[in-house]
């Protein structure tokens, strides 16, 4: 492995994209193995994989962490990164897509493209990144080339531009025929090679039509392609491989090959691909940034100003990992940078080629060039660093909103700090989670883009730290109303203890506040003093004042928060000697209790406004689901195939929809929600939620 980048120009960093099961974890272990970076080549069944290191990706059998590898091919150097295919996880494919400058993406032969497939492609468009699709499982029953492209045409909306012809079909699938150099690349019995011939005669005119319609279609998008094939009725190889390069890198058109990376077929014409047809990073656009007001432009110069962006955190229990790309200028071990958000000077420690879960160190890192580094304090995800003297900004991967949420404790009291340690480490390595406290409840909630990602962050801390941890649903904070008051409720207030005593007298009205006064009021309560003739003084009317938003902390129906009110202060008493406002503040408590008890109280719970949009032929799943969950249906307009239906729906009966969306809408069906205040709960439904 080298030491260091010789230029950009021959580095590529790409990122391996794909719905969960494509085969993206398996193609990237070909690739290691075909490259010569292992000599063994890993299976995700035998948990034996390179890139899913991690114990609960061995056990799952799935891409759960984003995780780099550094190989060569043909005199270049690619820095890879295995992203996660499911939804659950999407966030670190977007943090990896922010650094990259070109993908691969891998669907399946035989189910083309899939949801998560759909959804990954759309981050890469939000990003500019270049791709090469790989129609990956040729040898499985009921493969279809055709059909697979045809489905990336159909939902990607995309000019895909097929350069291999598949040689056998299904279990038979034994090579391809290169169109653009008109040869075959047939694999024999053993998977380490393949040899180069002449197209099989049986294949000869398929693959002559095939290369005519390949060259048709790039001469419709590229100006000097048609310019040729105006003069020529053809396009020489050099002109198409040049074609097919602009072509990507411009996102007009995507280069599709086919294999099948478990039998190690079709594995060397990608790598052939990435190196021809995707970005170096001097090829890409200088990266902008921003000092103050003014935006900067960096080239992928080893010469020019330092600018590095941290993309992932892996904080372990011996030091932290910090992931970075560096953008422009050189970094050496020993140098002092700025974290440009912090305003922050931090050392650089060691300087590390990630291979996964193993490192080997390097000198120096260059523009373009992926790796990770030792000795960084309180570098985060998302955090420039940069030259001292030559500070910038640049532009970090943008977290997505979490969606849904756990209540978590330690297993025991003595555990319940290094809980929190456990929790702040997590966090740090995944800005996709969040941890708060509930002002109301007190519990401590995890909230994460889905349930099974809060299921690994959970199992990793149980893991890492040896911790026991309880998980449940949150705890609704339920509040309560009045829906009929009190009126002329008298309370006294006397107390004699020896010396002087204490004594009030107050004389209430309770009644509903109206709905749009209470969202002009203070919290949901409102007070007046209406006594007339001075009987009780305004410091003793401020007093009881207090007094009531003291008893609102408690409601006699379940203890829960009391909204919703009017308290009128319409008459009272002093004395001479006895009376202060401390007493006073103890007869307004104590009165609006007693007022409450025997008012006609209502339970409240939370609602969402939450609006869903989801494909037409989901939209009676979606609607009698939404029924099911106490929802009231406000709304629906179509959006060109799609509908967005907007309901009302009690938060506690949201926890757990995401996973229900994605499984009744094949994962297609997206969501977002924002409070909407508080409605009615039925007691059956608040019963329910007590006993669950």
């Amino acid at each position: 492995m080298r030491t260091h980048l010789n230029t950009s120009t021959t580095v590529r960093n790409l990122g391996i994209l794909a719905h969960v099961d494509a085969g993206k974890t398996t193609v990237t272990e070909r690739i290691l193995y075909a490259t010569g970076a292992t000599h063994k080549r890993g299976e995700v069944h035998n948990g034996t994989t390179v890139t899913d290191y991690d114990p609960q990706e061995r056990d799952r059998g799935i891409t759960i962490f984003a995780a780099a590898v550094s190989c060569t091919w043909d005199g270049h150097h690619v820095n890879l990164i295995d992203t996660p295919g499911h939804v659950d996880f999407s966030d670190e494919v977007e943090r990896s897509l922010r650094v990259l400058d070109g993908a691969v993406a891998v669907f399946d032969a035989v189910a083309g493209v899939e949801p998560q497939s759909e959804s990954v492609w759309r981050q890469a468009d939000r990003h500019g990144v270049p791709r090469l699709v790989f129609v990956n499982k040729m040898d499985r029953v009921g493969a279809d080339l055709d059909r697979a492209v045809a489905s990336v045409q159909d939902r990607l909306h995309v000019a895909a531009l097929v350069v291999q012809l598949p040689i056998g079909q299904e279990d038979g699938f034994r090579g391809t025929v290169d169109l653009v150099r008109m040869r075959a690349l047939v694999w024999g019995a053993t998977p380490d090679s393949f040899e180069v011939g002449p197209v099989p005669d049986d294949l000869y005119e398929e693959a002559r039509g095939r290369r005519r319609l390949l060259e048709e279609r790039v001469a419709e998008l590229h100006p000097a392609a048609l310019e040729e094939y105006c003069a020529t009725s053809a396009l020489s190889a050099a002109t198409l491989t040049t074609a097919l390069r602009d072509l990507t890198r411009s996102g007009e058109g995507v280069v599709v090959l086919c294999g099948s990376a478990y039998r190690n077929r079709g594995i060397e014409p990608l790598l052939d691909a990435v190196v021809s047809y995707l970005p170096s990073p001097a090829d890409m656009p200088p990266v902008r940034g921003t000092h103050g007001a003014a935006v900067e432009e960096r080239a992928a110069d080893p010469a020019a100003p330092f600018a590095a962006l941290a993309f992932k955190v892996n904080a372990t229990a011996t030091g932290r990992l910090t992931c970075l790309r560096v953008y422009s200028g050189t970094m050496r071990k020993g140098d002092a940078v700025l974290d440009a958000g912090t305003g922050r000077t931090e050392r650089i420690g060691r300087i590390l080629r990630v291979q996964a879960d193993r490192h080997a160190e390097v000198d120096r890192a260059v523009a373009g060039d992926i790796v990770a580094v030792v000795g960084l304090k309180g570098t985060r995800a998302g955090s420039t660093l940069c030259a001292p003297e030559a500070p910038l900004v640049l532009e970090p991967p943008k977290a997505a909103a979490p969606v849904v949420s756990v209540a978590v404790e330690a297993g025991g009291s003595a555990e319940t700090g290094r809980l929190s340690a456990a929790l702040a480490r997590l966090v740090e390595e995944d800005p996709s989670l969040v941890v708060r406290t509930d002002p109301e409840t007190g519990q401590t909630v995890l909230s994460g883009m889905g349930e099974l990602h809060l299921e690994v962050a959970v199992e990793k801390i149980r893991r890492s730290h040896g911790l026991r941890i309880g998980v449940g649903r949150p705890r609704v904070a339920y509040r309560e109303t009045v829906v009929r008051g009190v009126s002329g409720l008298v309370y006294r207030h006397v107390k004699q203890d020896g010396g002087a005593g204490q004594f009030a007298h107050v004389v209430l009205d309770v009644e509903p506040l109206a709905p749009d006064a209470e969202q002009a009021g203070d919290g949901g309560f409102e007070f007046r003093s209406a006594v007339v003739g001075g009987r009780v003084p305004q410091e003793y009317a401020r007093a009881v004042e207090a007094g009531c938003r003291d008893a609102l902390a408690e409601g006699p129906l379940g203890g829960h928060p009391v909204t919703g009110l009017r308290v009128t202060l319409t008459d009272g008493a002093t004395h001479s000697k006895d009376s202060s406002e401390m007493a006073f503040r103890a007869a307004g408590r104590f009165a609006l209790r007693e007022a409450l008890r025997a008012a006609a109280m209502e339970l409240l719970e939370p609602v969402a406004e939450i609006v869903v949009t989801v494909p037409d032929d989901a939209v009676g799943g979606v609607l009698g689901d939404l029924a099911a969950r106490r929802g009231r249906v406000s709304g629906s307009a179509a959006r060109s195939g799609t509908t967005a239906v907007t309901a009302t729906v009690p938060l506690a009966e949201l926890f757990g929809y995401a996973s229900r969306l994605r499984s009744r809408t094949q994962g297609r069906g997206t969501f977002t929600t924002r409070p909407a205040g508080y409605a009615p709960v039925p007691v059956a439904a608040y019963q329910q939620a007590l006993s669950g």
